[in-house]
């Protein structure tokens, strides 16, 4: 049976391997460190599975190699990650923000939810998105 993981654990499982990827583009070595044999995505643009994952991320960061992503806030209850994430393609864009959840499970990332919003040039308020 798989070691049941801490809280604190699944926080720093769920932003090492974020950070790996969307911070320093190792995206074969954080899929391999951290997915577990199943990755269950609820993205309805991508289909589950590690190598769907790994297929578009590559060539993506090659296209766009500015491309960061900027934790800025982490909540975890039970086996579950919430990260609220600054995304942008390059210096020039004003980014998206991203509300990340992931299900982790003995270890490693099994499975995946996202809410994307882009940030808007003009808001109705004068507070930020994060």
């Amino acid at each position: 049976m798989a070691k049941k993981t801490t809280v604190e654990e699944n926080k720093k499982i769920v932003t090492d391997f974020y950070n790996m990827v969307f911070r320093d583009h190792k995206v074969q070595e954080a899929a391999d460190k951290y997915f577990g044999s199943k990755y269950i995505q609820h993205n309805p643009m991508v289909p589950d599975g590690v190598k769907p994952f790994t297929g578009y991320f590559i060539p993506h960061f090659k296209a766009n190699p500015e491309a960061r992503s900027e934790i800025k806030r982490v909540v975890a209850e039970g086996d579950l990650v919430v990260l609220h994430v600054l995304s942008k393609q390059n210096k020039d864009d004003r980014g998206r923000a991203i509300v990340d959840i992931f299900r982790v499970e003995g270890g490693k990332i099994v499975e995946h939810w996202d809410v994307i919003q882009e940030i808007p040039e003009k808001a109705a308020n004068t507070n930020t998105m994060f």
